[in-house]
Order: structure tokens, then C-alpha cells, then sequence
């Protein structure tokens, strides 16, 4: 892809890389100064593409930018994800949940203000070679984001611990927190589902779409799939 984005001379491409690149949180809020810790097979991939990507910047001069999304979610997301694992659990009637690990942090980030990231990456004449974050401060636990999902689905539920669901103990993540200022000094992005409130706002939004029957009928909530 780099290399025929090269040879037709596009204006710009925009890579997406992802916030597992980092690892567990050495500090916190992330820059994209942090260190780079490939927990997981998946996060080796990416680190890779975004090296072939800033590669090809660097010795071809080819736009790039390097985008690093944290933790997307919305309507339509895989059942792969946390977030639609929960909401389809409960909206099939289930009030005992089943997870992985809870203690894990994550920063969520509507796919909205994803997309307007990519937008705002794409249109604008800056950037390219740049690394860039796109998330938010707002930092919270796997465990209490089902309470959350749950407080916004108006109903009581149970956390169990299903062993199935539990990563490997050393690739699993257990802290990730953006530091999103370049996105908004170098795009004058920032998210609008922000905060606790932004957060549960989105949740209502995403467990909306999947509460739809026919929306619901594509997901397994009974089953654990990879």
C-alpha cells in the first residue's frame, strides 16, 4: 500500500496504527514519546507497520501519518471487543456478565470522534512523518465500565470471571491513558464524548444500536468468540 501511494502520488495517507503498541502504561497520560512494548503478537504487527510506514517518510518523503487510536468503540463494533461483549450480553437478558480481566484500564473513544480524527488528519497540510495520539485523559477500569454500561442500560448485573476471556498474563495490558495535546495542537481535534459523562453518553448511544433485534441477531451473546 505504501509503495503504490507512492508511485501514484497521493496527497496523504493516513496509517492506523493502535495504543497496544505501548503497552502497559510506563506513565501516564501516554505521549507518543512513550516506549514502545510489543505485549502481544498483534501489537508486534503493528509496531512493524508503523516503522514500514515511517520508513517510507523518511527515505521517500511520502505524507504519512502515523494514527494511534485508543480504544475505539460505537454500533456495528466487533464482538471481539469488551464493549460490545457486555452490552449484547445484556441486552440478551443476561444479568451475569461474563469477562476476563476487570482490573485493566482503558481510555474509550467513540468511533465518531474517531472518524472525525481521521477527517481532521486527512484534510489537514500538517503532520506528515508525525506520530499521533487520539484519546482522551479519562481513564477507567474494565470492570467498572460494565457498571457504567449497565447504569446506562438501567439494569443490575454480576461480574463473573470467565477463564476463557483471560489474556495470557504478560500480554495483557493492564493501563492505557492518552495524551491527546498533539492531536489538538497539530488538528485542533479533541473528543466530544469526553469525560464520565461523555463516556456514558456514548455508551447509551452504542447500547441503543445493538438493543435493535435486528442488530442483536449478529451477535453470539451466549458464546465466546475470538
Amino acid at each position: 500500500m505504501l509503495q503504490a501511494a507512492r508511485e501514484v502520488g497521493v496527497r496523504r495517507v493516513i496509517h492506523t496504527s493502535t495504543s497496544e503498541v505501548y503497552g502497559t502504561a510506563r506513565f501516564v497520560p501516554i505521549t507518543e514519546e512513550h516506549p514502545l512494548h510489543a505485549q502481544s503478537p498483534y501489537s508486534a504487527s503493528k509496531i512493524g507497520a508503523d516503522q514500514m510506514a515511517h520508513s517510507f517518510f523518511s527515505s521517500f518523503g511520502l505524507p504519512v501519518v502515523i494514527a494511534r487510536p485508543f480504544n475505539t468503540y460505537g454500533p456495528r463494533q466487533s464482538a471481539r471487543a469488551v464493549i460490545p461483549t457486555i452490552i449484547a450480553q445484556i441486552a440478551n437478558g443476561m444479568r451475569k456478565v461474563k469477562l476476563g480481566a476487570v482490573a485493566p484500564t482503558r481510555n474509550f473513544n467513540h468511533v465518531q470522534d474517531i472518524a472525525a480524527a481521521f477527517v481532521a488528519a486527512l484534510e489537514s497540510d500538517v503532520g506528515a512523518g508525525e506520530v499521533v495520539n487520539f484519546g482522551s485523559d479519562f481513564e477507567i477500569s474494565i470492570g467498572d465500565t460494565a457498571q457504567l454500561i449497565a447504569e446506562a442500560m438501567d439494569v443490575e448485573i454480576e461480574v463473573l470471571c470467565d477463564a476463557a476471556r483471560l489474556r495470557p498474563a504478560r500480554s495483557e495490558v493492564e493501563r492505557l491513558c492518552a495524551d491527546g495535546r498533539k492531536a489538538k495542537a497539530l488538528f485542533d481535534w479533541e473528543p466530544t464524548y469526553k469525560n464520565r459523562d461523555g463516556f456514558k453518553r456514548g455508551l447509551q448511544h452504542t447500547a441503543a444500536w445493538f438493543s435493535n433485534k435486528a442488530n442483536l441477531a449478529n451477535y453470539k451473546a451466549e458464546r465466546y468468540n475470538i
